[in-house]
């Protein structure tokens, strides 16, 4: 499923997520800049599980064990991956940010991606492949569009064998299959070794924190006289 647009207008500007757009967008310019030393950022920068776990080196803790936490999440590995996540990012992450207000909407963000981070850290701590991507920070945006705009229309394009259909999905419906299959594609990677691939349980760790927070922010958003 690929979402087109959602018929949900916003009512003001998302500066904040035009900026984490832009921010990525230049990450990824420059690591096409980087030739043979690309490999390298995505080592530094990147989050490497059993790293963080096992680093011994006492210059290297904090580089190594937590800048990744965040860095990572303005890291991506090719186009599609970049165009894909920017995409969601883009057709979601305004109407949140219109909801929750620019700054907290920002705090949001990271800590959506913070929180997608640590979960993939513990789900597998021996991996040393480095996890990268804003999608553990998307992830939580989408669990919160999904408590703030629960039946707003999804335009989405459906692959049916060779051909494709476009149809109306309310946002609980696409998101929640959405998670779905995040969550059992996880539930399989498990205890496989790869060299590569996604990070399944980034996906669910964001999306669960952006569920659970949504409505604690809303709370305190409505608390002033």
């Amino acid at each position: 499923m690929i979402p087109l647009k959602d018929r949900n207008p916003s009512y003001s500007i998302p500066y904040v997520n035009y900026l984490i757009i832009g921010m990525n967008v230049v990450v990824f310019f420059y690591e096409l800049s980087l030739g043979p030393q690309l490999d390298r950022f995505f080592m530094t920068y990147g989050l490497i599980p059993d790293r963080f776990f096992y680093l011994s080196h006492h210059h290297e803790l904090l580089l190594g064990r937590f800048i990744p936490f965040f860095t990572s999440m303005f890291i991506h590995g090719g186009w599609l991956h970049i165009i894909g996540n920017m995409w969601f990012l883009f057709i979601f992450g305004d109407n949140v940010e219109d909801e929750l207000g620019h700054s907290k909407y920002l705090i949001f963000y990271i800590l959506s991606g913070l929180a997608a981070a640590t979960l993939q850290v513990y789900i597998d701590p021996g991996s040393s492949v480095p996890t990268i991507g804003a999608s553990g920070a998307i992830s939580g945006v989408l669990g919160s569009y999904i408590i703030l705009f629960p039946r707003a229309k999804i335009l989405t394009l459906i692959p049916i064998f060779f051909f494709f259909d476009i149809i109306e999905l309310p946002a609980f419906l696409f998101i929640g299959i959405w998670f779905l299959m995040q969550f059992f594609s996880g539930i399989e990677a498990l205890g496989i070794d790869t060299t590569g691939g996604v990070a399944w349980w980034a996906h669910v760790g964001g999306f669960i924190f952006g569920l659970f927070i949504t409505p604690l922010l809303k709370m305190r958003s409505y608390d002033h006289y």
